[in-house]
């Protein structure tokens, strides 16, 4: 029954997964920053994160151990073990985010989705104590028909 409701599908184009793909790279450089950032805030430098003009330009210092590349005014950058530690923690939460995006996404609009189902809210309307008790008389009219004593 499934199959007979998906006759003419969208076709599938490569817009989506371009889409897909950028934002989980973006997400993957941003989580990088961030891993060094929280290395070097435990340092004691403070918060501090590369400007966005940066981002991109120290990444290969970051991937490269440099917890200091692009940052100006560290007093004594994060080393690369706490950097990589950080890091990989961050990347490890990123990653768990985008699995966890991926199954909602397909699960929603993915091919395996079902369709046609029901809301709650709806089929609480149409099959519920509510409308069962409203239609008694006619679903059950041996127990709540108007005239209990009559022989069928």
């Amino acid at each position: 029954m499934q199959r007979s409701r998906r006759s003419t599908p969208y076709p599938f184009t490569w817009e989506i997964p371009v889409a897909v793909v950028v934002a989980v790279l973006l997400l993957g450089a941003l989580g990088a920053q961030a891993g060094r950032s929280i290395a070097n805030l435990l340092t004691g430098n403070g918060w501090v994160f590369v400007d966005s003009a940066d981002l991109f330009a120290t990444l290969a210092g970051v991937l490269h151990g440099q917890a200091g590349a692009g940052l100006p005014g560290l007093a004594r950058p994060a080393g690369p073990g706490l950097m990589w530690t950080c890091v990989g923690a961050v990347e490890l939460v990123v990653a768990v985010a985008v699995v966890v995006a991926v199954k909602a996404g397909l699960d929603r609009w993915g091919p395996g989705r079902l369709q046609g189902m029901a809301s709650p809210a709806e089929a609480e309307a149409l099959l519920g104590r509510t409308r069962l008790r409203k239609h008694a008389k006619v679903i059950r009219p041996d127990l709540y028909g108007p005239a209990k004593g009559r022989a069928w």
